[in-house]
């Protein structure tokens, strides 16, 4: 073919595609604005930065580590000869220095030192110890406000001192999958692009239902990382006295995992991540998500092992029915492990099964004989067997099961199930909670 009448006939070619993807765009136009013009208005998802806690100077040695909002007045400043600056918020030596590195000092527009000497101020940074005294790193300029002169900083605080909630004689544990608790941040490593950041409303009915359950030791499922768990640990369950945050990296692709929250002394933390065993048709595969077992050691009374479960789910039918059952009979031979050391092991293991009480997954977990869990199934009206929430799959899949010697501390009638809604709760979920002796 002659390649001038080739590319006369290219050009033309382009000219229709254009012109109908044209077309196409108008077309669609219409239903689009009409579209944006009925879709209801939706409050904006939860950034992380809302999420800081904001506290007075004086609090910055129980926020080691912790990137927060610090609000003080600046009692004096200093330079280092290397050019380093520093902004005291204290007479003291122990006092907490505001640091600014000599190499971000030109972006200040004046000399810091000067500048902020006497001024109320609120600074967005890490705290971190030099010298055994706390300091917070000021990377810019961007990160220090000035505040008006009658500013009242101890009612800008949103975090007071850690609170202390002490455990008695018993303890509540409960599980919860808490629906996706992902924070605003892309995780180039996990498909959590696919999940939407989890709305201010809901994260704070999560936080309200939380506050109810009021439980000890909370196991959860569904949270996306340990920072983002600690943030809101922070902000929105501080008055909870949750010392003690354990999560450790899973395997699910789109990055949900277990945790713990506990007010009872965490001692080791072990991650079966790793671990490898067949399924029902022999192929080799891991859990899911995580089988996380974390020790506890109260004060008083025997170490307590607690395992946080979150089994694949039932989507995918037999291939999802046959890993399932794989998990179960792995988690079976973990505790049957630890039962061959101490037959009078004090267990607990709770979580979301995506399974009923009478299905091969929860049976082969629960075992039989001298070390058969307990299920306490029966503590609970049948009309109130509710853990899954959402039509059209009501049913119960949340458990807390306990080893034969755990059992014995069980107290009667505290196995519940707190019934809710997405709508009420942020979850699609309902708590399981039961109540243990410690000595």
């Amino acid at each position: 073919m002659n390649r001038g009448l080739f590319a006369l006939i290219l050009i033309a070619l382009g000219s229709i595609i254009a012109g109908c993807g044209h077309q196409a765009l108008e077309a669609s136009e219409p239903t689009e604005a009409k579209s944006a013009k009925t879709a209801p208005p939706q409050k904006a998802a939860i950034q992380a930065v809302e999420l800081l806690p904001t506290i007075g100077w004086e609090e910055a040695p129980h926020h080691i580590d912790e990137e927060v909002f610090l609000v003080g007045q600046i009692a004096n400043t200093g330079k280092s000869g290397g050019g380093h600056r520093f902004l005291n918020f204290g007479r003291n030596r122990s006092d907490l220095t505001g640091f600014i590195h000599r190499d971000l000092v030109e972006q200040f527009p004046q000399p810091p030192e000067t500048f902020y000497r006497g001024k109320k101020v609120k600074i967005r940074g890490t705290l971190y110890k030099y010298r055994g005294n706390p300091n917070i790193r000021i990377p810019g300029p961007q990160a220090i406000e000035v505040l008006p002169d009658n500013s009242d900083l101890e009612a800008m605080e949103t975090v007071g001192p850690p609170v202390v909630r002490p455990v008695g004689k018993t303890f509540t544990i409960a599980t919860l999958n808490v629906l996706n608790l992902f924070d605003d941040k892309d995780d180039p490593y996990h498909n959590d692009e696919k999940t939407s950041t989890k709305l201010r409303d809901d994260l704070e009915l999560l936080a309200q239902s939380i506050h109810q359950i009021d439980a000890d030791v909370l196991v959860l499922q569904e949270v996306e990382n340990r920072g983002y768990l600690e943030l809101f640990n922070r902000a929105l369950l501080n008055d909870l006295g949750y010392e003690h945050v354990v999560l450790t990296e899973g395997n699910d692709r789109r990055g949900i995992d277990v945790a713990v929250l506990s007010r009872v002394p965490v001692g080791s933390v072990t991650s079966y991540r790793h671990l490898r065993f067949p399924d029902t048709s022999g192929k080799e595969m891991s859990f899911h998500r995580d089988l996380l077992h974390t020790r506890l050691k109260p004060e008083k009374g025997l170490p307590i092992d607690v395992f946080a479960v979150h089994l694949k789910s039932q989507y995918g039918g037999k291939k999802s029915d046959a890993r399932r059952t794989g998990e179960a009979r792995a988690i079976r031979e973990v505790l049957d492990d630890l039962f061959s050391n101490d037959p009078k092991a004090r267990i607990i293991i709770c979580g979301d099964f995506n399974d009923k009480i009478e299905s091969d997954t929860l049976q082969t977990v629960i075992g039989k004989g001298k070390t058969k869990l307990v299920s306490f199934f029966d503590d609970v009206p049948e009309k109130e067997r509710i853990t899954y929430n959402k039509e059209p799959y009501r049913s119960m899949i949340d458990f807390i099961l306990a080893s034969p010697a755990m059992a014995k501390e069980y107290e009667k009638d505290s196995y519940t199930i707190r019934p809710g809604s997405p709508a009420e709760t942020g979850s699609d979920h309902n708590a399981v909670i039961a109540r243990f002796r410690l000595d």
